[in-house]
């Protein structure tokens, strides 16, 4: 958690950010993204080349795969993933391929086996992957079988949850997530229990729909009665790191205690480790590509988008607590155990596809973003960085203009307080 210096410099930041009448000193003024990098099929399928070739993707959690030998078919990235409980706290993921003539080896959603075997011709693999038998192996000259094991997919947990990187030269899942990874440790990821997990069509870009959630700007628009009174939006501080992901903290209108977000009446025992910022304040944090969360002691409630065309969408909703003892699964995001989103979520995703309507005429020229907006540009920039700047045709790119300088554990802005008296750490 947060040290009490840390909490008082936020404290400070909050007023700060209340107090100013124009962006931090020093601050680039934003060129517009391109329109492009919503509507235009090239922007579209370079995302689809690096983006998600190319970056850690939450994929699923422990008590999907709870013993050994459970498995669990994975597709939202648009490959045929298995992932497997190889034992001993271990988890694997494979190409959902057989080494063979190609056939699926799991062809069921999810289950349990004491061994891989793919259904059209026996090949027969193991938890680990490797190929222990095949069928009529006196009809095979020369096979190597040590070299005919499943293809292996970079697995890794952070606490309970999994995630997968299809590239084989990308950093570790700590190195990605850089100091989130030190912040998250208050919210005991390694003891939350999956409670609900559900998906949801959306008829807008991927983008549009994640950046309704990345930015405080809309609020007072779009949630007058839902999210603007519990927020305050004034006294929000953004917080951008390495690899394009940022945080997001903005306390509640009057310094009261934050009401609780679960959509259910579940009773839930709270994460005693969780500090003062994340229970009175929105703690939310980005983590590239495609997650966004807000963080408390009542539970992690991450909201993870996928692209399903230029404009389709696919929002997953998840919902992580301690415990819910013997009553109802708590769900922070849907009615009726999956029903339909909750209304805070509606009122974004029904938006979402009038601005998808929009974002298709010929009016539609760029997006010039405030200081408020910052990670969405910064999320932007980094995004030309992983699919490689030369890549991009030039009206697509965005221009490189919020340097290293802004990026934690930097805040220009803690030297722009201390010229004006303010004490920080």
């Amino acid at each position: 958690m947060f040290s009490p210096e840390q909490v008082k410099t936020l404290r400070a930041l909050m007023e700060y950010e209340a107090a100013r009448k124009e962006p931090p000193r020093g601050f680039p003024a934003l060129p517009d993204i391109p329109a492009g990098r919503y509507t235009d099929q090239r922007f579209y399928d370079l995302e689809q080349q690096h983006i998600w070739r190319r970056t850690w993707l939450l994929a699923g959690h422990i008590d999907e795969v709870p013993q050994k030998g459970s498995y669990r078919l994975w597709e939202r990235a648009g490959q045929p993933v298995v992932i497997v409980n190889a034992g001993d706290g271990r988890v694997n993921a494979f190409y959902n391929t057989c080494r063979h003539r190609g056939a699926p080896v799991v062809t069921e959603r999810s289950g349990q086996r004491p061994r891989i075997v793919c259904k059209y011709h026996g090949w027969t693999y193991s938890h680990d992957g490797d190929l222990l038998a095949v069928r009529d192996p006196e009809d095979f000259r020369n096979l190597d079988m040590s070299c005919r094991g499943l293809i292996r997919i970079r697995c890794e947990r952070f606490g309970n949850l999994i995630f997968v990187n299809f590239d084989d030269h990308a950093p570790t899942l700590l190195e990605w997530l850089g100091p989130i990874a030190e912040e998250w440790r208050e919210f005991q990821f390694e003891n939350c229990r999956l409670a609900a997990r559900h998906i949801f069509d959306l008829d807008c870009n991927w983008k549009i729909a994640m950046e309704a959630n990345t930015e405080v700007y809309h609020v007072k628009s779009i949630h007058p009665a839902t999210v603007s009174p519990i927020l305050d939006d004034r006294r929000n501080i953004n917080t951008l790191y390495p690899n394009g992901h940022g945080r997001m903290i903005a306390p509640v209108p009057g310094g009261g205690l934050k009401r609780a977000t679960v959509s259910s009446q579940a009773t839930v025992r709270e994460i005693e480790t969780v500090g003062e910022i994340a229970r009175t304040c929105t703690q939310s944090y980005g983590i590239f590509p495609n997650w966004v969360s807000p963080l408390s002691a009542r539970g992690i409630p991450p909201l993870i988008f996928w692209p399903n065309g230029i404009n389709r969408s696919r929002l997953e909703t998840w919902t992580m607590v301690p415990d819910w003892s013997d009553g109802p699964r708590p769900d922070h995001w849907t009615e009726n155990d999956g029903e339909r989103l909750n209304v805070v979520l509606r009122e974004d995703t029904e938006f979402g596809a009038w601005i998808q309507k929009s974002v298709e005429s010929y009016g539609f020229k760029g997006v010039p973003l405030s200081y408020q907006e910052a990670r969405i540009y910064h999320w932007n920039q980094w995004a030309d960085r992983m699919i490689g700047i030369q890549n991009i045709p030039p009206e697509l790119r965005v221009q490189q203009v919020i340097g290293d300088e802004w990026l934690y554990p930097s805040d220009p802005r803690l030297e722009e307080m201390k010229a004006m008296g303010v004490q920080v750490a």
